[in-house]
């Protein structure tokens, strides 16, 4: 049993396409997580991620591997090297390129766990959980 309450996150979901952000918001919702975050990219993410406004704190980042622009692995550097509390927080990339060697140069930037396309709500929860109990590099 996960020591963390997943319902009370707050959680930004970094996506391009809009048609999976949606799935992946509509996914969150129904396993009761309504403290929801989006950015259409990595930019925009670094936005929210380095407001100076405490009320966007986030507690995970959930975040595309391909997209338009900064892609998922520069996104996750960036937020590693930023001045505020956010650059430690837990960063699940889902991803439909599940190469060795793509996953250890998404490591290496930083991320905490993977998922691969498709998503089911089973499996986006259960990387959620082991992420946030355990949120040490993949």
């Amino acid at each position: 049993m996960s020591s963390v309450d997943v319902t009370q996150l707050n959680i930004l979901i970094v996506e391009d396409n809009v048609h999976f952000r949606t799935l992946v918001r509509s996914i969150l919702q129904a396993l009761g997580m309504s403290k929801l975050e989006e950015a259409r990219d990595g930019i925009e993410a670094l936005e929210i991620l380095d407001a100076p406004d405490s009320s966007k704190h986030i507690d995970l980042v959930i975040l595309d591997w391909k997209m338009e622009g900064m892609d998922g692995v520069e996104c996750v550097r960036q937020i590693r090297k930023l001045d505020c509390k956010n650059n430690a927080v837990p960063i699940i990339m889902v991803t439909g390129y599940t190469e060795t060697s793509l996953q250890e140069q998404a490591l290496d930037a930083g991320v905490n766990g993977f998922l691969g396309k498709p998503i089911s709500p089973q499996s986006l929860l259960g990387r959620i959980v082991s992420v946030m109990d355990s949120p040490s590099p993949a």
